[in-house]
Parts: C-alpha cells; structure tokens; sequence
C-alpha cells in the first residue's frame, strides 16, 4: 500500500512482526471486496490463512485473482473453505486452530436490509453470534469485525464520533449495531479480545459495479467508461466519507495486532475524515476519467429520489483510531480512486451499460 509521502508507516513494525512469527488467521467473507484484499494483504505477509464464503456476495474470481497475485507459494498457504456463517458447525470447523478473526461476512446493503429483513438479520446478527461463540471455543486470540458507520443512524452532529450514536435507519444499521453489542458482553463475559471497525463507505478494486445493490463509485464507474448517464439518487449534495481498501487493510492489521491493552474491547471509526458530496465525486470521476480517455463523453448525471434508509451526510473523526490504533489513512478520496481506476477499466466494459438504474429506466417507472 503507497503512503503517498507519508514519513511515517505505522504499518512497518507490523510486517516485520508477522514475517518473524507468522499467524494464523481466519477472513470471513474472503471471497468479497474487503475480504479478498486482506486475504491477500496477509499472503503477502507470507501468514497461514483460511477463508469462508458462501458466495452470496463474494465472487471466485476473487479468490482466483488473489491466489494469481500472491503465487504459487504463498497460495499455498491459503486453504478455502465453502460455507455459511449462518451454520454453527461450518463456524466452528473454520475456527480450529486459529490465532485472529478478521470477520467481514454480512449481507450489506440499507436496501437489501428493507426489501428483506430476515435475511439480513440471519447473516448479519446469528451470524456473528456464530463466530463469537466459535472464536471463543476455539480459543482465538483476538476478533476484528468489520462495524458500520450505518450505526450512527439518524445523529445528525459531524464529525461521527464512536461515542455518540442515533437511532438506527434501517435493518441493516440494527444488525451492525447489535454486532457492537455481543462483543462488548463477550468481552466481559468470556474476556474476547473483539475490536470493532466502523467503515465509511469503502471503495476499490474487486469491488461490484452491477446489480440493484451495487455501491456508488464502481456503479458511476461504470456509467462512465459505458457512456452512460450516471444515477445520482436525490440532489446530490448528500456526503460520505469515502474510504480506499488500502486504508483499511491496514486498520485491520493495526487492530489485530495492537498489544495495547486500552485499545482493545473498543469499536473504532475507520475513514479518512473527509466529506465529498456526490456531486463532487461524478465530478472528480469525470476529470479522473476524462485524463485517461479523452475520447469518452460523459453525459449529464440522471436525478433521483432519495432512497429509503440512507443518511444525509456522513463524515468520520478518526482521532481515536489515531490515537489508540496508530491509524494514519495512506490515502485520500481522489488518490484512491487514482489506484482503483486502473483495475476498472481492465474489468467494466466500455461498450454496453450493466447499470440497471439508467435516467430512462427511472423517468419510465
């Protein structure tokens, strides 16, 4: 991960640590976007990794392209397994003999959470009371799940700090939140070592521009290279604080490794700590976009309404990760998207449209 001048990587004793003592680690979820990159973030810290996916989001040709990226030796020591978070017994058989969890599994989406509530609670809430209850068994030494800034719910106060939430938006907010709930009762019950990571809307490579569900940049993304009107859903000053991979990749690793007692048993905003309105990102696309393919045109973004669910503005502190993490995000919005462009384009077709959301499909319904 670049540290774009960073003169300090917080990440450089980390590496030397796992390289001396390799561990072995368990990824939920590996088949997904996050999942997949720290798979390969540990590969490339030559670390013993199992990974579990039931595929519902997560895609083989992830795992393909990891084992490819890391070779042959290294994929050797990656061992997958086909399974459900939501079966007790595929969680316990997972967990054997493991150091760390780095839990990502969930059905993501506010969305998806409304159209179907059950199936988000299953994955999401018995889920993780699954791998709790596996982790601890098993005797891992540490549990870092991935948390969601959807918790924040409708606490309308900026910067987000972990401290201080609203009441939840939609099911998929309640999951994240009841996540937050079990770990603080396993620590005090069983003494887990469980540390939360409330990501804001995380973006990069691997990550899918298609379908109802797909996430804002690969879904204007791909608009873009296809030559087609980007959807921008209400006016599009609603902000998030968009967060590249690499960034948390690397809270991950700061989080399952901290030796700070203080730091563990805690949930932490993992962001960057910069708002972009929407329509400054279709904006900063287009320029980023249009430097490499001139030839492109890009029509004017389609409006519209607000969805169901959705905060209005999102923006994190990350002092606390700093603080207790020694969190220093590597990159920015506009640099991220600079490294995750490349892998767009060699992966998103330029030449038909596979956002279903088009200005024409919403000025029809």
């Amino acid at each position: 991960m670049a540290t774009h001048g960073n003169a300090e990587d917080p990440l450089l004793g980390v590496r030397e640590r796992l390289r001396a003592q390799p561990l072995r680690w368990l990824v939920t979820g590996s088949a997904g976007f996050i999942g997949s990159h720290l798979v390969q973030a540990l590969l490339e810290l030559d670390q013993q990794v199992v990974g579990i996916d039931n595929f519902a989001t997560g895609f083989r040709r992830n795992i393909d392209e990891v084992r490819a990226l890391a070779g042959p030796q290294r994929a050797a020591r990656y061992r997958f397994v086909e399974g459900d978070i939501v079966d007790p017994v595929a969680c316990r058989g997972a967990c054997e003999g493991i150091d760390i969890v780095l839990h990502q599994a969930a059905l993501g989406s506010v969305p998806r959470s409304i159209e179907d509530p059950l199936r988000t609670h299953a994955a999401n809430a018995t889920g993780f009371l699954n791998m709790l209850v596996a982790a601890r068994d098993a005797g891992v030494r540490r549990f870092v799940y991935a948390a969601s800034s959807s918790t924040y719910g409708d606490h309308e106060a900026l910067p987000k700090v972990e401290d201080a939430i609203g009441a939840p938006l939609s099911p998929y907010a309640v999951t994240k939140y009841v996540n937050e709930l079990y770990a603080q009762v396993f620590a005090r019950c069983y003494g887990t070592q469980a540390i939360g990571l409330r990501y804001f809307n995380v973006f990069g490579p691997r990550q899918d521009p298609a379908g109802a569900y797909a996430a804002v940049i690969p879904r204007f993304v791909a608009a873009m290279l296809s030559q087609t009107p980007v959807t921008i859903y209400g006016d599009g000053e609603t902000s998030r604080d968009f967060c590249y991979i690499g960034n948390v990749v690397a809270a991950n690793l700061l989080a399952a490794t901290i030796r700070d007692a203080r730091a563990v048993s805690q949930v932490y905003n993992v962001a960057v700590g910069e708002r972009t309105s929407l329509n400054e990102l279709h904006a900063a696309l287009r320029d980023l976009i249009g430097e490499r393919h001139p030839e492109l045109r890009f029509p004017a973004p389609c409006y519209a309404p607000f969805r169901a669910g959705d905060v209005r503005h999102s923006e994190a502190d990350i002092s606390k990760a700093r603080r207790l993490l020694g969190y220093r995000p590597a990159d920015d919005v506009r640099s991220g998207l600079r490294e995750a462009l490349s892998w767009y384009e060699r992966h998103l077709s330029r030449t038909e449209a596979i956002v279903s959301d088009t200005c024409d499909a919403r000025r029809a319904g």
